[in-house]
């Protein structure tokens, strides 16, 4: 352990540091401005320096290694609960210093500056996304009530918008045309900011092969990768589905032990890619099974478990055994084996 222990409340120009002992005893406070802060911390001798891992705290946090000290970045939602009484950035860096106290709680890995950039272009596309389905489910209700029902499919829907968009009045024309040249528009975007993300992870080995992994592809192997860092912050396969919230969530007294639904914990994109890919890697298993191909252990398993329980439980399930998979795969440095299943 470092000689002094500093907590910061980091902020965007008012930072508060709570000087401390290595027995927790605080010796100092200081309130600085941004500039001043940056000179006091430069100055230090090499301490320990505990954030709670906020929107800046991972720059702050690169920026002090290379100073020399060494970094603690705290979740923030376990380090609320040791704050006392009112809030304020005093009653914040107490509550760093006695969250640091609990050996329970696991710090967050300082990321670097190109998982930060990967992981804000999966931001920026999910936005886009998010756009796109709102005017795309606007444009149907208005066909709809036009009495012009639109395919199923986002392309499809938009060739058949173009299509009879000429029957509508001049007013909803008008209306329309931005709406539908804002929808291609977002489209040629994501498929660009897609191709700027496989560009970016080219050379990455880690991505190469968690794209082996069936239901496993770009995005979901990408925003691992920005995400986790390197798998070797896990303990455990367990542990990392823990993390990503796809184990069940427990309610246990003496010898009653109960499993209810998964926890939901942790990201719910990442959560979501990973569902959304073992529905995938389902269907496709399925398929296989109907053509009288031999199914390899994992997909044999998914097939028989989804008689027994159905679909969306089957996938969420999938979903636990692939994220078991990707961490194997990423902790050992090896492409999948068709054959292996976890227990």
């Amino acid at each position: 352990m470092k000689n002094t222990i500093i907590t910061i409340d980091l902020a965007t120009s008012v930072f508060e540091l709570a000087i401390a002992t290595p027995q927790y005893r605080i010796t100092q406070r200081r309130r600085l401005d941004r500039d001043t802060f940056r000179q006091f911390i430069h100055e230090q001798a090499p301490a320990l320096l505990v954030m709670e891992a906020c929107g800046s705290a991972h720059h702050w946090g690169r920026l002090f290694r290379e100073w020399g000290h060494e970094v603690l970045l705290l979740p923030a939602q376990y380090v609320r609960p040791y704050r006392r009484r009112n809030k304020t950035d005093r009653t914040d860096c107490e509550a760093l210093l006695e969250a640091y106290r609990c050996e329970g709680i696991k710090p967050v890995a300082v990321k670097s500056v190109e998982q930060q950039e990967l992981q804000q272009m999966h931001r920026l596309r999910e936005q886009w996304k998010r756009t796109k389905v709102a005017r795309m489910n606007f444009l149907r209700g208005v066909f709809r009530e036009q009495g012009i029902p639109l395919p199923a499919s986002d392309r499809e829907a938009l060739r058949e918008a173009n299509l009879h968009v000429e029957q509508l009045s001049l007013l909803s024309l008008y209306m329309l045309r931005p709406l539908m040249q804002e929808l291609e528009t977002l489209e040629t975007h994501m498929a660009e900011l897609e191709q700027q993300i496989i560009h970016a992870t080219r050379q990455n080995e880690t991505v190469a092969n968690l794209q082996t992994i069936p239901g496993i592809g770009l995005l979901t192997s990408t925003a691992l990768v920005a995400a986790v860092g390197k798998a070797e912050q896990f303990q455990s396969a367990r542990q990392f589905a823990s993390w990503l919230g796809i184990t069940p969530r427990e309610s246990s007294s003496g010898n009653r032990r109960f499993l209810g639904s998964i926890t939901k914990q942790g990201s719910t994109y990442l959560r979501t890619l990973l569902i959304h890919g073992a529905r995938s890697a389902l269907v496709a298993a399925k398929r296989q099974a109907k053509s009288g191909k031999p199914l390899a252990r994992l997909q044999e398993w998914a097939v028989k478990l989804e008689q027994r329980s159905g679909h969306n439980k089957t996938a969420v399930a999938l979903a636990n055994k692939l994220a078991r998979i990707v961490w194997a795969c990423w902790k050992s440095g090896k492409p999948y084996q068709a054959g292996y299943c976890p227990a």
